[in-house]
This record gives C-alpha cells, structure tokens and sequence, in this order.
C-alpha cells in the first residue's frame, strides 16, 4: 500500500473529548416451507465472513491431478497465502523456492446448487504469512513442463457449449493453465467453463467424496493419451515418475536447484509430484511451508526462502503412461490450490485485526469488512461510513479505461457504530450557519487551507478563496494550522455533524418532530392467519421503544392507525376520548383523511385510547369476509395525513396479497416464467404501471418514506408494490405463506428493529469531489430529481448509497483526490442536521499503483449492482456476459502492464484481487441473473432490490455464504469455529454444520452424526426423529445447545435482518436448497463451479491478451 502524505492528525477520538466545549454530543438511541422448498426467500446467501479452515487429514488426498503429460497448475502470488494451515498429500518437499504446482485437483461430485443471496463479510486484504513477506522483485511463473493450449482447444469452455468432447481437451486446457504473479502482487486463480448447459467436466458419479482418505481410482479410470504435439509447448514434457510413491524422474536441464529429494513412499497414498499445490505446499516465496526435507509434515513453517525466479520447464510432472493403469485419475484442478475466501479473511484478520485502524493518512485501505477492528478518526471517514473500490485513482481519464476498474464509493451515512467508537461530534456555529466555499459550497474540512494569517480559506474541492468569518478567525500557528485545529472537529476529523439554520429546512420553517404511522391489512388471509392479532399485540409494548434523541425522556414522534382491505379505516385515538372511534373512507378514488385532530398523537398522553383500540381492532374483522384489498390509496391516506400535519414520517404497511380490488394502482397478475431467458425478461423486473413511480415522487416531496411488510401467499408483483418503499429510501421484508407457530418469531424481530432503528427524514446527500473527476451515477434506495442530488423521504442506519466516478480532467499525484459526502436531514426529534463525511484518496500514474490499493469487497458490491441495475433494461444474459467481460478487461490489463513476462499458459491474478473470480461467480449465479426452478419472480424482484441498498459486509456474506462446522465449536470459548468454505466435499456426514447468508440459518446435519450430539442439540434421540419444521433451535440444559444458540444468536446480532433458520437433513428434500449457497460447486441451474470459472476467466483473459 503507498501511503503518500501525513494529513494533519489529531489526538485519537476515542472517547468525548472535553475540549470540545459548546458542542452537544448526540446519542443515538424467506419464509416456511409447506412440504416442498419453494423458493425460499428468507434466505438468500451472501458472502462469507471467513474465517479459517479446518486442516483436512494428513494423508488426505483430494482425487489424484495432473498425472498428465501437461503441467500441473500453478498458482503463485507475490504475497499470495493459499490456505497456508494445509497439511497436503504426501509428497517430496519441494525443492528450495520452487512454489508447488496445484496438484490432486478435486471437482464436486453429483450436480451441486449454486449460491443464492448472501450479503457479508468477506474482504481480501494481504494475506497473512507465517513469516515476514519478501516481495519477489517480479512475478514467478511457476510453468511446470508444459503447454498452453492453444486457443482453439480451449474453445470447449464457452459460456453455453456443450460439454468438451473428451477428457483430453480439458486436460489440454488445464495442463496450460498456472497461475502466477506478478511484482504488483497477484492472486492464484479459479475456476473452467462456465455455462448454463452441462458441466464442462464429465459428471462425477456417486456421492460427494468424505473427508476420509480415498483410495486410487477405479479401475478403469483410465484418460486418453495427451495429443503428440502442443503448439504452444514451452518445453517437452520432463520424464515423469508414478503416482505409487516413486520419486520424481530427473529433473530437467536448466533446474536452478538440486534435484527433489524423495521420502521413502508410504504405503497406500500416492505421492503428490513436486511443488504441487496440495493440502500441504512445500516453501513458495513468500510463504512459510514446512522446512524442506522435514519427514513431519505438520512442521510450523520455517523462514520463506529467498525469492528465485523458477525456471518453469524445471518442474518435473509425471507422464500419464508411466502410471499403473488403476491410477490413471481424472484430470482435475486442486481446489485448495486456488485462492480461498477463507484463508483471504483468517489472514486479514490476524494481520489487521489487533490495531486500531487510524485514518491520519491519505489513500489508506481499510482491513476487510470481515474483521473486527476498532477506528480512530483523524481526519478521514471512518470505513464503516465509506468504502471505495480503490484507494488510489488512476491520474487520467485514460488510464481509468484502459483498467475497466470501476471508481465508486459505498456510502453508509448514518451508519451505526461500536459502542466503542465516538459518535460524529455535533457542531453549532449558531445563526450563521456553517462555514462554506463561495464557488462550490463545500462544507469546512480538515482539508481547507488557511492562508494569509488565518483571515481567509483556499478551497480542496475548487480552488476558490473565501473570507473566513470575523466570528470564525482564528491565528495560524507555525506550520499555517489553526491554533484551535484540534479543539474543532470540522478541522480535525473525517466525519461530524453541522447544526442546520432555518435556511437548509423546507419553506424556511424549522420542521415538527416526524410521524409514524401504521397500516394493517384486515382482509380474510391477514385476520385468518394470526398476523392482525399479532402485530396489534405487538404494537401495544414496541409504541414504548419509538426511537429519541440521546437525552430526551420520551420520544418525540407522533403516532397514527390505519387498517384497510377495499377501504379505509381511520382512528381517532385522542387523549381527551373514552373510546377509540372508527371513519370509513370508501370512495378510494379520491383519497382524503376524515380527521385531522386525533389522527397523530404522543403515546404516553393517549396510551389509554391506543391500547383500547388494539384489543378492538382483532375482534372488530374477526369474522370478516373480504378477500380483495388496494394498496395505493393507502400510501395516499398516510401521504393525506403528514401533509396536513405539516411533518414528515414513516408508514409501516402490512400486506397480504395483489391488490385487484378497483382502485388507483389496481394490479392484474402479470407473472410468467416463460418469459425467463428471452429478451422480454426485463419486463418481470419493472413495475407494471407508471402510477406509483408518481406517487413515489410525492411521498419524497413530502418526507414520506415507506416500509412494507409482505405476507404473500401466491403472486403479489413485487417489482410495483416496491417502487414506493424503494424510491423513499424505505425497506420491504418478505414473508412467503407466513404460518404464526414458525414465522412470527423472525417477523416480530425485525419489526421491532425496524421501529427503533435510528433514521433520518427528509434526507439529501450531495457529493462533492476535488477537481478533476465527478460523481456521474448513483444506485441504492432514493429518488433524484435532478443529477446531483440524492432525495430520500426516509434514511435508516442500514442503507447505502453507492456512487460511480468519472474523470472530467487530470488529477495530480501530490494532491490527491477528496471526496465530501454531505447529508442534509432532520433527527427524529425535529432537528435539522448536516452530516459531513470527508475522504482523501492517492493517485497514481502507474496501474500497478492502483491494482495494488484495490477493494475486492466493495468492487464486488458496486458490480452486483451495476448488474442488478442492468437487468431491468437488457436481457440477462447480455448482463452477465458484460460483467464477465468487464472483469477479464480489469485482470488482462493486470496481466498485460503490472505482471513480468511468463508464459500465457499463466493465470496471474493481482494479489487483492484474487477473490475476484470467485465472488463474481457467486453474483452470477444468484438468482438475479440464473433463476432456477424454484425461485419465483416475486424472489427476484424482492432479492434485486434488497442487494442494491446493501453495504459491502452484507453483500459479501450474501454471495459467499459463511459456513461454520458446529461439531468443531469449543464449548468453553467465546470464539466461533473456524470457517470452511462453500463446497459440498467439504462437508462430512459426520457433522453438523451452519450456514448464514444474511437472509437465512441453515442447519445441516449429516446422517452419520453421533446420537449424543443430536440428543444435546435437537432434544430427540436420532437422526430421523429431528424436525424440519423447528424455526428455533429448542432451549436445551447442556455445554452444546447453548453454545450453539449463542453463535446464532452473534450471528443474528450482526445482521440487519432477522436470519430465518432451517434446519436442513442429509438426503432430505430440503438439501437442494441448502446446496444452492454451497457457491464453490456447479449449481443446479448451470452455475458453474469455482474451479471451472477460474479457467472460464484464464481463457478469457488469454483472448483479450492475443
């Protein structure tokens, strides 16, 4: 990472500071599965939040690979940390620097499902290394003996083709293929063909492989001969050696270092050929492995060797026919030889993970969201407010293209902190209101600079000089900073907030405390189902828990009712009554509100009435009849009643079906799976009519922001019901054939987190930035009117907004760039507030500069929304074919300016980017972009627009999911078990394991569990005895329940949303969809695996390159 300059620090802000006197610091307050899995959304799957592997067996050895006459695959990174707590296949150590190629290359056996949604927490920062990490001083191409193939050959892996004609072509393909890196650091790679027809592979038989040790393949297994000349051979082939042990054949010409040394072969598992990437690497540079020549293969590692170039036609590789027929494997990549999440996150963790992240420097890249790291503001943006997709930005426009790296900012303006770290400092500069440029209005920053003795400001954004105000003046000290820098946080830190004058609120009148207004449908499916009774017996104790400024006794937000089913019902809940009273609106054409006084009332002063009238509301529709509802003269009522109350506010609406009864915005049921995979696709994600696009454009007028709570039981169109909540800035939560017994746990949880979590109104956010690049397209939950500015009704402490930048000039590497988020809004006590987020990135001149400062997370993020955007205006194959090809552009440019020279059979990968395959395979199989049978439109349109308002943990956890080996979990501890990744050979029947992906829990258990551990966690005494229909886990007296109950119960607390737990059986009917988040594997719908993808991209990428 190249930190550039020293911006000005301050004392750390840990705590309230108390020489900040005058300044106030605020406090701040899927779905059942009747029989068969329907698409199930509560859970979606979402990145991983990793955490380290479990170590596989020592003589484990994951199906034999590369017995061929083609190179095994490398895969080396200049800082690259392949799963470094492997202990491999039995092998001869390696000789010194030689980084082992991949070798034993396993493939998920039996057809896996592909991941679904996840959101979370996986980054990739510079891996850990036992030892200290010595930067090769250029890429080493580790190309074991053999040749690329040429394209034509590779041309079996095509997005749609059919499966390669044999096994010969993909050995071809893979024989060509290491993976190396580069001086700027490069990542290993991943993954062949890629494509929604049969694998690229020739199916696997039998059940997924168990963590056991397997024997030689069948007899029978037998590969066809390697074609007699490779045109891009760099080397014949070296003799080989058989995979019974035997050592390794002479080496050849040209070997920088003696020949391997061999350990006496042990009987029944073959030797892995040298340098091969298996469970356990001998010494790569930069990586600690066992010292070479120690028989103990669990050794901690030794001192890294120094870094050697390898002579890549050096490494001897066995030849198919030399090896007994009955070991002639399959060709395979060894999956543990491409870069794992996994070990990306452990390694992060333990480098990152102890010191406080302190924001003093320019161009910083933050630890990954997956680690737990405390931050001190010094003049930057904390990362839990903004995250970029690089931290340092190419100097020109061109430069900017030619790397296809898109430029964006994840922005989290008011997102909630550890109870650790210090709230923005609230600042009040009295009736003048803020300090601001003249030309562009930027807001006072730690960036300014003071000239002339302190009496005026040069601008960072533009350059302008401004008078500072005679109440603002303050003497410069010798270095030309204020004398009272660290007593003002604008001057000394990245985030704080501005109290607004009556010149930033609406009609230049300061505005009234919000409202919050709630919306029962009370037609036949709602009242049937439990859910009138339960929400109206919920509200009587959550109307305590109304959010409230830090110090205030009560919350200052007026409360409201509404039920509805084809009309209106209002209630007058007024202090002064006995007894709540009803008004019927219903003439829905022309919506009004029949009562002004008593509509919105302070619950303490009318608690009496409200509770009266929520033991009523249940009895009053218990025998009801009708079946049909409206839904927009019901955001019109809310819209009605803030508008004469003169406030702003919230509507909580609880939903149950279409709305067809004749009304405005009355739907017809428009839902047609054939239309999946046609150019008419788009039209399932847009809204069927233009008249809520209206109504959203007036709630946000208005400061009306909405929250929808659906319980469908068949098509609702989600697509148009959520154009409201999303334009306002609202959220919607989806509970498919809502049952009370399994359901009404994880709905009344994020209900209540819903109604307490801090929330802004009436928002708008500008960004600005210093000369030079501008901020050109925006995606999340908001309504824009013009091209700057950001309208939201409402902005919660989850949601994110995320925003491209474009180059309009050149920028220079002394000064950087700056980023200035400013977020207008009014608190939920009425108060009128300016939030300022500032960030100051490097540039640089040199793309291994930018490769090198990247944010595989956050890249992720803006690419899964760019995507998600793209699908409701262009087929969704067109969609996914950009993002692969965008993707390709950023590596082979990589590969092409920032890698040395090495041979093209080469995948190079730059060091913090080599998660990018894997978690860009895990957005193209979401259920966006690759439905499969069981995922309805409604899912689609809920998952799409869920993921565009997501911050980087969530959509990291939500496209590779985080899955955790319960039975590894130590009792006695705090911690969780170290993290596996999402593959289903990693699985063993013996085990049980979680699966969380932000939407969902899942609980699979597999059939050869011990009877005591499914005693102590499930209560029953076997395996067929275990429900699936338990949506909690049942409270059980022993060290095992509760430990497994606390680690869902962190993980919940982590999350936004309230997890929706499954529990899942072996061989069940309920497996296919717990396999649909097992993102590593080929999935159902024609996902491809990880290791197929990885040689999709290496093809692609070697197009560009030719």
């Amino acid at each position: 990472m190249s930190v550039n300059q020293q911006a000005h620090t301050g004392p750390p802000y840990g705590q309230p500071q108390p020489g900040y006197q005058g300044y106030q610091q605020p406090a701040y307050g899927g779905q059942s599965l009747p029989g068969v899995p329907q698409a199930q959304y509560g859970a979606y799957n979402g990145p991983v939040p990793g955490y380290q592997q479990p170590v596989p067996p020592q003589g484990y050895f994951p199906s034999l690979g590369f017995p061929l006459k083609g190179s095994p695959v490398s895969l080396n990174s200049d800082t690259s940390s392949l799963a470094p707590n492997f202990i491999g296949s039995l092998r001869a150590p390696p000789t010194s620097g030689a980084p082992p190629p991949a070798s034993g290359a396993s493939h998920p056996s039996g057809p896996l499902a592909y991941s679904q949604f996840e959101h979370g927490d996986v980054q990739n920062g510079i891996p850990a290394s036992a030892a200290p990490v010595q930067r090769p001083p250029a890429s080493q191409p580790f190309l074991p003996g053999s040749a690329p193939t040429p394209v034509s050959q590779i041309s079996t892996f095509q997005q749609y083709g059919p499966p390669p004609a044999s096994v010969q072509q993909l050995r071809n393909h893979m024989a060509g293929m290491t993976i190396g890196s580069t001086a700027a650091s490069a990542p290993p790679p991943a993954g062949l063909g890629y494509g929604v027809g049969p694998s690229s592979y020739p199916p696997t038989t039998g059940a997924p492989r168990p963590p056991a040790m397997p024997g030689p393949p069948l007899p029978g297994q037998t590969v066809a001969a390697p074609p007699s000349s490779q045109p891009n051979h760099v080397s014949s082939p070296p003799p080989p050696s058989t995979m019974a042990g035997l050592h390794p054949g002479p080496p050849m010409s040209g070997l920088h270092g003696p020949p391997p040394p061999t350990h006496p072969p042990q009987p029944g598992y073959p030797m892995q050929q040298n340098g091969s990437f298996g469970q356990m690497r001998g010494p790569q540079p930069n990586y600690g492995g066992a010292y070479p020549g120690a028989p103990n293969y669990g050794s901690p590692p030794g001192p890294p060797p120094p870094p050697k170039r390898l002579d890549p036609d050096s490494i001897p590789s066995p030849q198919l026919n030399e090896l007994p027929p009955q070991q002639k494997p399959r060709h395979r990549i060894d999956p543990d030889a491409i870069p794992s999440p996994i070990q990306v996150i452990e390694d992060d963790r333990n480098n990152r993970g102890s010191e406080p992240f302190v924001t003093g420097v320019r161009g910083q890249v933050p630890p990954l969201v997956t680690t737990n790291f405390l931050v001190k503001d010094q003049g930057n943006a904390s990362p839990r407010y903004i995250r970029c997709t690089s931290y340092n930005i190419p100097c020109t426009s061109d430069m900017a293209k030619q790397s296809q790296v898109p430029l964006a900012a994840v922005i989290k303006p008011l997102a909630a902190l550890p109870p650790e770290e210090t709230l923005p400092y609230l600042v009040d500069h009295g009736e003048s209101g803020p300090v601001r440029c003249n030309r562009c209005k930027a807001y006072m920053c730690p960036f300014m600079q003071f000239i002339e003795g302190g009496r005026r400001f040069q601008c960072c954004f533009c350059s302008c000089v401004t008078e500072v105000p005679p109440h603002y003046f303050q003497h410069l000290d010798h270095t030309g900073k204020r004398v009272d820098f660290y007593d003002r946080p604008e001057l000394s830190l990245g985030s704080y907030e501005f109290l607004a004058t009556v010149d930033y609120c609406k009609n230049n009148k300061f505005p009234s405390p919000p409202a919050f207004i709630f919306m029962i449908d009370v037609s036949y499916n709602a009242v049937k189902s439990g859910l009138v009774r339960l929400i109206c017996e919920e509200l009587k104790s959550l109307l305590d828990y109304l959010p409230r400024e830090g110090n205030m006794e009560e919350s200052a937000i007026r409360v409201g009712f509404v039920t509805y089913n084809k009309v209106l019902h209002f209630y007058n809940v007024k202090s002064s009554l006995a007894q709540p009273q009803m008004m019927v609106v219903s003439d829905v054409a022309d919506m009004f509100v029949p009562l002004l006084d008593g509509f919105l009332v302070n619950v303490n002063e009318s608690r009496t009435v409200i509770a009266s009238l929520l033991d009523q509301i249940p009895e009053m529709f218990a025998d009801t009849r009708e079946t049909e509802t409206v839904f927009a003269p019901v955001i019109q009522a809310g819209l009605e009643a803030l508008k004469a109350a003169e406030c702003a506010g919230k509507l909580f609406i609880f939903h149950t079906s279409l709305p067809i009864a004749e009304a405005p915005g009355k739907l017809k049921n428009r839902d047609d799976r054939k239309l999946i995979n046609t150019d008419k696709e788009k039209t399932l994600f847009q809204p069927q009519t233009s008249f809520y696009n209206n109504l959203a454009k007036d709630c946000v007028a208005q400061g009306c922001c909405v929250d929808l709570f659906l319980f469908p039981n068949q098509y609702l169109d989600v697509a148009t019901l959520g154009v409201v909540p999303y334009q306002t800035g609202g959220s919607i939560y989806k509970y498919a054939y809502f049952q009370l017994e399994t359901d009404q746990y994880r709905f009344l949880n994020d209900l209540r987190r819903d109604v307490q979590k801090e929330v802004g109104f009436d928002a708008v956010m500008r960004v600005r930035t210093s000369t030079g690049i501008r901020a050109t397209d925006f995606f999340g939950a908001f309504y824009m009117s013009n091209t700057t500015d950001v309208e939201m009704a409402g902005l919660d402490c989850d949601k994110t907004i995320t925003v491209e930048f474009k180059h309009d000039d050149k920028l220079s590497e002394d000064s950087g760039a700056l980023l200035q988020c400013a977020l207008l809004y009014t608190s939920c006590a009425g108060q009128r507030r300016l939030r300022i987020h500032n960030l100051s990135l490097n540039c640089c001149t040199q793309l291994a500069d930018l490769y090198r400062n990247c944010e595989t997370d956050t890249l992720i993020n803006y690419l899964a929304k760019f995507a998600y955007r793209g699908v409701l205006s262009s087929p969704v194959k067109t969609v996914r074919d950009a993002l692969i090809n965008q993707c390709a552009q950023i590596l082979a440019c990589y590969r092409k300016n920032c890698a040395s020279p090495s041979s093209a059979g080469q995948l190079i990968l730059p060091e913090c980017m080599k998660l990018l395959p894997v978690y860009l395979n895990c957005v193209l199989k979401s259920d966006v972009l690759q439905p499969g049978p069981e995922v309805t439109t409604d899912d689609r349109a809920y998952i799409r627009q869920l993921v565009t308002s997501m911050d980087v943990a969530e959509t990291n956890v939500f496209f590779y999911p985080r899955l955790l080996p319960l039975t590894k979990a130590d009792v006695d501890s705090d911690s969780l078990p170290a993290a596996i990744r999402n593959s289903e050979e990693r699985l063993s029947k013996g085990d049980i394991y979680l699966l969380e992906n932000g939407l969902n829990i899942f609980v699979w258990v597999g059939v050869s569990v011990q009877q005591g551990l499914i005693q102590n966690l499930f209560g029953v005494s076997s395996f067929s005895q275990i429900s699936n229909a338990l949506s909690t886990l049942p409270v059980l007296e022993n060290p095992f329940s509760k430990k497994v109950r606390s680690i869902v119960d962190m993980l919940q607390g982590q999350r936004s949303r309230y997890m929706k737990l499954i529990v899942v059986k072996q061989e069940d009917k309920l497996e296919m969809l717990f396999k649909h988040f097992l993102v590593e594997d080929k999935s159902l719908t024609g996902g491809a695996s990880y290791v197929d993808f990885l040689c999709h991209m290496h093809k692609e990428i070697r197009q560009l390159l030719s």
